[in-house]
């Protein structure tokens, strides 16, 4: 699989640290606007490719994307201390201007894999400025956040988190939605589990592993500046379900005709992915509260969505 990515800051280049050393991409092409950077970067993961595969990676131009399945677009403004992702829509809009026509233009048969926050609405901005089918058009959605909420019941049940199948919804964000009605620990719910194994998970608990899910990308950043390993992990299992055409299900953000009754809006919902990207999409089985909470983050997000497309071009 060949996967050209556009940013090589600490997402772009863990990205390719990740998609190198497990095989997923056989050939990786890294694009900065900082060239010395992206050149630096191929070099380093290239160093480290020998001791697990045969990869090749290099620094490159948008020319260069030619014959790419995948192109992963990290670039964009950083999440500073305090900020939320929609402060950053204003700054990431015009960054796409200049990226995803280059993009459409050397890779038009790609698949457009978008993490630049805030990820939904980028997402909703590249399908616009892509021209690409809406199934060709992917962000990365809340495959993080969904794996942060099974570690942390993982952890906390005494469980593999490969046992634990839990899902977040909606925006990659604030307005997330943790899906507690549906969620279970081998065949049991949650609850059943937890009492099993004379654990705890009422109302506070819940309230604690809420927090620390919604919150995590902003403890992460305030201690280190940013996030990236969590999110080349999401990125290289999506690149995967791709290459490997197996039908996965993950939570991708793409753009939906109704949500909620909420139309034209892009967030995340149980996705089927293979090799041409978006297979199909699975209407969830969600409590009363749950469908509540997920109709007003789809409000959310076409309200900003609206806000960035009108954007475009000025």
């Amino acid at each position: 699989m060949k996967v050209g990515i556009i940013g090589a800051g600490s997402v772009g280049s863990a990205a390719a640290f990740s998609l190198m050393m497990t095989g997923v991409a056989h050939k990786i092409v890294l694009i900065d606007m900082n060239e010395k950077k992206a050149q630096a970067e191929a070099m380093d993961i290239a160093h480290a490719a020998p001791f697990t595969s045969a990869g090749k990676i290099k620094a490159g131009t948008y020319a260069d994307l030619e014959g790419c399945e995948v192109v992963i677009v990290t670039a964009g403004a950083n999440q500073k201390p305090g900020e939320t992702r929609i402060d950053l829509l204003g700054r990431n809009v015009k960054i796409f201007e200049s990226i995803i026509p280059q993009v459409a233009k050397y890779a038009p048969d790609s698949i457009l894999l978008i993490t630049a926050n805030p990820a939904d609405i980028m997402a909703e901005v590249a399908l616009k400025l892509s021209g690409f089918p809406k199934e060709r058009v992917i962000g990365s959605g809340t495959v993080l956040d969904t794996s942060r909420f099974r570690t942390l019941l993982a952890f906390y049940l005494g469980v593999s988190t490969k046992s634990v199948h839990a899902d977040v919804l909606g925006e990659h964000g604030d307005s997330e939605v943790l899906v507690w009605s549906s969620a279970e620990a081998g065949t049991l719910s949650l609850e059943e589990y937890a009492q099993s194994v004379n654990k705890v998970l009422d109302d506070a608990k819940k309230a604690e592993i809420n927090d620390g899910v919604v919150n995590a990308a902003y403890k992460i950043i305030e201690g280190k500046g940013a996030t990236c390993f969590g999110i080349a992990g999401a990125l290289t299992q999506i690149c995967r379900a791709i290459n490997n055409n197996d039908y996965s299900i993950l939570t991708v953000s793409s753009h939906h005709e109704d949500v909620e009754g909420v139309k034209g809006v892009c967030l995340s919902l149980p996705t089927v992915i293979n090799r041409r990207g978006i297979f199909h999409v699975i209407t969830p089985k969600l409590s009363a509260e749950e469908h509540a909470q997920l109709k007003s983050s789809a409000e959310k997000m076409k309200d900003f969505s609206d806000q960035a497309l009108a954007m475009l071009n000025k």
